[in-house]
């Protein structure tokens, strides 16, 4: 297996990360100069999963505030407020954004410096970390998800939460890469994941990278493949989690979920402990964000339905607890009852 490439880096004193809308033809990568640019990229797609999307917003900050030309510590305080408000603009429903954003406003509260070139480098320092902790969470889930895998022969994935959605190595793919790293070779179906074709354009590209054996299929041809017995469980990333266990993925994820329990097929939700969002009790409180009807109308321009058509085209959609076998983070797996035991492991 090939190591998983990095979709987001700190490079020579700027943020590089790989164009995801360019996949799979090119890989092209940008290199967003200021916040406008990568609030754009946020919200455009061009990085997408949830950790991914946390790493950029805190590097965001710092492409807000490092030309800050504040005065005092409350100036600089402000300006990061604002620029924070504004990126958390750009996608509602992936919690780590917001906590991404809040972490780094937080470590320059608790600043003890309080000249400006300081409090730039804390800003930095905290988003480089939040990059960092994310690749080694990735690593721990990977390894905890592994004890989960050890007898399956394949599993099904829906959308991409693999390397492209995180720092390195992603959630629901990360114990394939552990596995394939110590011989074990489990082989990945792919939902492709209208409308937007994240699992083909995205997941089957980084697995063919990785030299991962994966299967492309439509959306609806999940059921067939699991009624033929081809895989033993589903693995699934997530955009945010309730604390009685409620998990907001990509749209198209809680039908997988309930046709993983027709079949009798564990379904597993692998997301870090900064996805959950204990502050709602349950899925019921999670924004889902609706995104253009372009993407269901057309694909790329040319138009696939009548013009004007109404279309409703949710991102997001939420799986009731109940479907979930087992939530792997990097502080361990979560089994049922998840209102008492979410809040056991993660500590909280």
């Amino acid at each position: 297996m090939q190591e998983p490439i990095a979709p987001i880096t700190w490079h020579n004193g700027q943020v590089e990360m790989i164009d995801q809308t360019r996949l799979p033809g090119e890989l092209v990568f940008i290199r967003p100069r200021t916040v406008a640019e990568m609030w754009s990229a946020i919200k455009k797609l061009q990085v997408r999963g949830a950790p991914a999307i946390g790493i950029a917003a805190a590097l965001g900050l710092y492409l807000a505030i490092k030309d800050s030309r504040a005065r005092d510590r409350a100036g600089f305080e402000v300006e990061l407020q604002q620029a924070a408000g504004y990126l958390a603009s750009a996608r509602p429903t992936a919690v780590n954004l917001t906590w991404a954003l809040k972490r780094v406003q937080q470590a320059v509260a608790a600043a003890p410096a309080s000249d400006i070139a300081s409090l730039k480098e804390v800003v930095l320092k905290e988003a480089l970390a939040i990059r960092a902790e994310d690749e080694a969470m990735c690593r721990a889930i990977g390894e905890n998800g592994a004890t989960l895998l050890q007898d399956a022969a394949a599993i099904l994935t829906h959308c991409n939460a693999g390397t492209l959605a995180t720092a390195r190595y992603g959630t629901a793919l990360a114990p394939v890469y552990y596995l394939a790293s110590r011989g074990k070779v489990l082989k990945v179906f792919a939902d492709e994941t209208r409308p937007l074709l994240q699992g083909a354009r995205l997941t089957a590209w980084e697995l063919h990278q990785a030299g991962i054996p994966v299967t492309l299929i439509t959306d609806s041809m999940a059921a067939s493949v699991m009624a033929r017995g081809w895989v033993q469980a589903v693995v699934v990333g997530a955009d945010r989690i309730a604390a009685n266990g409620d998990v907001a993925n990509k749209i198209g994820t809680y039908g997988v979920a309930i046709l993983a329990k027709e079949h009798g097929l564990p379904f597993y939700v692998a997301a870090p402990a900064s996805t959950f969002d204990l502050s709602l009790a349950s899925g019921a409180g999670i924004p889902i964000e609706e995104r253009d009807a372009a993407e269901v109308t057309h694909f790329g321009l040319r138009p696939t339905a009548p013009e004007g058509i109404p279309v409703f085209n949710p991102a997001f959609d939420v799986t009731p607890h109940r479907y979930v076998t087992a939530i792997i983070t990097e502080k361990g797996i979560i089994h049922p009852p998840y209102s008492e035991n979410i809040a056991r492991v993660l500590g909280a």
